[in-house]
């Protein structure tokens, strides 16, 4: 037993550690992030064994997903019940903290009928346990920016009724957004028209670097806080599509350091298409990379 005079002295440095968010007397220190998959790059084997492919995932040292897709009528998830699919979650000590939900398709309709599928996308969040709900695309003909003026509008709706809910909502981009149109971008119309505190933004690192005249960082400073998740993946340094983590060109070590000022919460690694041998095997090599590369700068 420590001597009544030793008890306090360690207490009392334990106390000021943990005000510093130090680590004391060699204990681990928390980490702030969990190594996030979005979900979407290995579509074909999710739809071949969504639940052998979890399992896959979380052996790699996955721990977080982005879901991509949902049967709203039946609340189902690849195929899955919501309770079933986060049944497969649970086993594998996984966690689902947002999702891709098809708005595109209602961008059209009148309000009730797209507001009728957010209450539906809030029914799913709940039940599979994500704090995001996030919108991921916009058709090719409703781009122009009186398109994402009235984009705007809507997200902040949607916002409104996704907050109201106990949820967060988000916006991702892709490289449409930072299209020129005489002087002004898709990007810039929804950072400036869209209330910050309703509609958060999921970046998309890869397509910022891709088709973006700012950087990362030159955009986190134009709106500190609002960017709480991201997708990190490369670029192939010939075709400039995407390329496993590692193997391309962007420096993600002048850009990860700075996830305080963007606000970050999560983070989903990512690569749609273009795999030097299949889906599995990337999110294999993405794994290894981020592990010995660049989890590091996220601490």
């Amino acid at each position: 037993m420590l001597p009544r005079r030793d008890f306090i002295r360690q207490t009392g440095i334990l106390a000021t550690a943990s005000a510093f968010g130090l680590p004391a007397f060699g204990l681990p220190k928390a980490k702030k992030f969990k190594m996030g998959l979005q979900l979407f790059t290995v579509r074909d084997a999710m739809a071949k064994d969504a639940g052998g492919t979890l399992k896959k995932a979380a052996a790699m040292g996955y721990e977080d997903l982005e879901t991509y897709g949902y049967g709203a009528d039946q609340n189902t998830y690849y195929g899955f019940k919501a309770a079933d699919f986060k049944s497969f979650l649970q086993d594998n000590k996984l966690t689902a903290t947002s999702g891709h939900y098809d708005f595109a398709p209602l961008f059209n309709k009148p309000a009730d009928d797209l507001y009728a599928y957010v209450d539906k996308c809030i029914i799913g969040a709940h039940a599979i346990g994500q704090r995001y709900i996030t919108w991921p695309w916009l058709s090719p003909d409703n781009r122009s920016p009186d398109h994402f003026k009235l984009l705007a509008q809507k997200l902040n709706g949607i916002g409104e009724r996704v907050n109201k809910a106990g949820l967060g909502f988000a916006y991702h981009n892709h490289d449409f957004e930072f299209t020129d149109h005489n002087g002004q971008n898709g990007y810039t119309i929804v950072m400036n028209e869209t209330d910050a505190s309703l509609v958060k933004l999921q970046m998309d690192l890869y397509w910022v670097m891709h088709s973006s005249k700012l950087t990362p960082l030159e955009l986190f400073k134009l709106q500190p806080g609002r960017f709480v998740m991201w997708h990190i993946k490369d670029m192939d340094r010939v075709t400039r599509d995407y390329t496993e983590l590692g193997n391309g060109t962007i420096d993600f070590s002048t850009i990860l350091p700075h996830y305080k000022l963007a606000g970050l919460q999560y983070y989903f690694v990512e690569q749609g298409s273009n795999f030097k041998t299949n889906s599995m095997q990337s999110i294999t090599d993405c794994a290894d990379y981020m592990k010995k590369n660049l989890l590091k700068y996220l601490e």
